[in-house]
């Protein structure tokens, strides 16, 4: 074997015109670079360790989306695509790039809108939305809706176009999920209002049972009354027919007080009368209350929307409640009195709860109708405990109340703030100073004919 030779690695002697300190100098500077340049090789590195996780991130981003892509130069040649396309037009992505885009449409129609989008002179960034027909992996058109985006290069020239497309099959069948969900929602509002005007209605049972009692037992009296004058009133008549003498007739008319059954037979008939429309006033009262029906819009006058409220919910209040109500002139607004009698009621209703809460004082509500220019508002005011102020923002939320279980459903408020919304008015509260709730229901003012 040949001899190893020692090679020294710095010179024994010293260039011509160098010293010592010149040489150690140059050798830092050696050491000085050759560090430089490991520690650029380790950043380039790291650097492409981050590009490669870069384009790894991208690459399934571009895999994950369920709409079309295409990046096309400013020739129309395919640069790059994802998964979607590729299984929608049954071919690889290699095989796609440095294809021309025009030839996986399906019509010729699709080729001019294509290419027209394509070399617009001024694209605008947001991009520009076409119908295009794709032809699928069968040989079938499919039909896309497709955004054209331009892409620029630094230099602001237009170097190709970015198309994203989704089938519109799919689009139609989101489209009809959301139809069909937008139709269950109205369904369910519908029966939900319907069911809170239920719920209303089996609170007032006991009220409107008394008050229907009234006029039915005084129709009940007066037809028991005129039932026992057709009878003495038969008797006479008889005796006429059959021929009795004037003496006679006179003793039986005066025995049958058939001058008193004539006088009082015209209020018999009005007092029934008035009984029967109050009867048949209350029972119209219900039927509007409880319709179903929410487009009828007509005239109506806000103070007897407030007087049926009162009625029916003052039949099941406390006997100690003062409840401070008095009608004013004519409050005219555009709207359906069923609904709005809704409103005012569970207003009422819950005003009350609030009251029976408070032992310390004698519960109170009142009831007024403010006026301006242009609007009605119907204000309810009670001397109950008041609403927490973390729950005054929500006390119009779906389902949410403060009751204890059972004892309220939480739609009351929800409800009514939607009704009075559709009336085009505004339903607020807010607490009182003095202690209580303050709710307002502010209402535009009737002008010009009612509508249906």
């Amino acid at each position: 074997m040949p001899s190893r030779r020692r090679v020294d690695t710095q010179p024994s002697v010293p260039p011509q015109g160098m010293d010592d300190a010149a040489w150690v100098d140059v050798i830092q500077k050696m050491d000085e670079v050759y560090s430089q340049l490991v520690t650029d090789e380790i950043e380039l590195e790291k650097k492409n360790a981050e590009l490669e996780q870069s384009q790894q991130f991208i690459f399934s981003v571009l895999s994950a989306m369920s709409d079309v892509l295409v990046v096309c130069d400013a020739h129309g040649l395919i640069e790059e695509t994802n998964s979607a396309l590729c299984d929608l037009v049954g071919r690889s992505d290699h095989q796609l790039r440095g294809t021309s885009l025009y030839d996986l449409l399906a019509d010729d129609a699709s080729v001019a809108a294509a290419r027209a989008v394509m070399s617009n002179r001024s694209p605008t960034r947001r991009g520009e939305s076409i119908e295009l027909n794709l032809r699928g992996a069968s040989g079938d058109s499919v039909p896309v809706d497709a955004n054209c985006t331009p892409r620029f290069a630094a230099s602001q020239r237009r170097v190709g176009t970015v198309l994203v497309a989704r089938p519109t099959a799919e689009i139609r069948r989101a489209y009809q999920e959301l139809r069909t969900a937008h139709e269950a929602l109205k369904r369910t509002q519908q029966q939900l209002l319907h069911a809170e005007k239920m719920a209303s209605l089996g609170r007032l049972v006991a009220g409107v049972a008394h008050e229907l009692n009234n006029p039915i037992s005084f129709v009940l009296g007066n037809v028991h009354a005129l039932s026992r004058y057709s009878d003495r009133l038969r008797d006479y008549l008889q005796a006429v027919h059959e021929g009795g003498t004037p003496a006679e007739l006179e003793a039986l008319r005066t025995k049958l007080r058939v001058p008193h059954i004539l006088a009082d037979l015209p209020s018999l008939l009005e007092g029934t009368l008035e009984g029967a429309q109050r009867t048949a006033d209350i029972v119209n009262g219900l039927k509007r209350f409880s319709a179903v029906d929410a487009e009828t819009r007509q005239e109506v006058d806000l103070n007897k929307v407030v007087d049926r409220a009162v009625l029916w919910v003052g039949k099941g209040a406390p006997r100690n409640l003062k409840l401070r109500w008095e009608p004013g002139e004519p409050a005219l607004v555009t709207g359906n009195a069923g609904q709005l009698q809704q409103v005012v009621m569970n207003l009422l209703q819950n005003a009350l709860d609030a009251t029976s809460e408070s032992c310390a004082q004698e519960p109170a509500v009142a009831i007024t109708i403010d006026r301006s220019d242009t609007h009605l508002c119907i204000v309810v005011e009670d001397n109950g405990p008041g609403i927490a102020e973390a729950d005054l923002s929500r006390i119009f939320d779906p389902f949410f109340t403060t009751k204890p279980v059972g004892k309220g459903t939480g739609l009351g408020l929800s409800i009514s703030y939607g009704i009075v919304e559709q009336h085009g008015g505004k339903l607020g509260a807010r607490n009182l100073t003095q202690g209580g709730v303050r709710f307002e229901v502010s209402l535009p003012m009737r002008c010009g004919p009612p509508t249906a």
